[in-house]
């Protein structure tokens, strides 16, 4: 807890990443979150990995062994053989009850808008998870306007656009959620004065904060706590859109 305030950060990563050569491990994360307060996080593989099954395995571990703490998502390439991909989200579901699956069209590619990318959106359905998508660098694909199909398409599915556009396209994340009632925008890299501009369009209910890399943290519990909105706008994005979603 935070000031008073019950905090969920909804986009941390766990592993090790051959992008960036970033290692972190479940261990150090929950140190971090001890130290700002942080009661639950979504744990999220990093983008690109050697071995995708492994990573699932070292986050599966950490919500087994802190589920109070982590609530975990799968992260894994959309080019997989199809019968692949479904089962490795299947076992991670089974497993360890993950309840997110995460799409990096930076480094994934895969175009949302296509019908053949319909296979992404309908295993999150079949188990029962909450798709989280990059957006804002990585264009064409990061764009947070071409999920608006998938989420008419599928309005049972739960979408979230992690980094709201990235600033840049923050409007567009915007339009989205304006048009989508089943897109929730996760507020990460945006300035303070940028989430105002989202909430004077979007709900609270509807908004989340996420921190992506451990240095960011302090920078994104302190934009909202240092907001001048209602204390229950404050509750809403720093824990209780999250909770909402990611439940059991």
């Amino acid at each position: 807890m935070k000031d008073g305030y019950t905090i969920f950060d909804a986009h941390t990563h766990v592993g090790e990443a051959r992008h960036s050569g970033r290692v972190y491990s479940a261990e150090t994360l929950l140190h971090e979150m001890d130290s700002y307060g942080i009661e639950r996080s979504l744990v999220i593989p990093f983008p690109v990995v050697a071995d995708h099954r492994c990573q699932h395995d070292t986050i599966g571990q950490a919500v087994k062994n802190h589920r109070d703490r982590f609530v975990g998502a799968a992260c894994l390439s959309p080019f997989l053989p199809l019968p692949e991909f479904r089962d490795e989200v299947l076992r991670c579901r089974e497993l360890y009850g993950f309840r997110a699956l995460k799409l990096q069209p930076q480094y994934h590619g895969l175009n949302p808008v296509s019908s053949s990318s319909d296979f992404f959106f309908e295993t999150a359905i079949e188990n029962n998870l909450v798709v989280v998508c990059h957006t804002g660098s990585g264009l064409p694909f990061s764009a947070p306007s071409l999920y608006m199909l998938a989420a008419r398409k599928f309005p049972e599915l739960k979408i979230v656009l992690g980094h709201s556009g990235g600033g840049i396209l923050v409007h567009e994340a915007i339009v989205a959620a304006l048009f989508c009632s089943n897109i929730f925008l996760e507020l990460s890299s945006l300035l303070p004065h940028q989430v105002l501009d989202v909430l004077n369009y979007v709900p609270s209910y509807r908004l989340m904060i996420g921190s992506d890399l451990p240095e960011n943290v302090s920078t994104e519990i302190g934009k909202v706590l240092g907001l001048l909105i209602e204390d229950q706008d404050k509750r809403n994005i720093l824990s209780g859109t999250a909770l909402g979603i990611f439940h059991e």
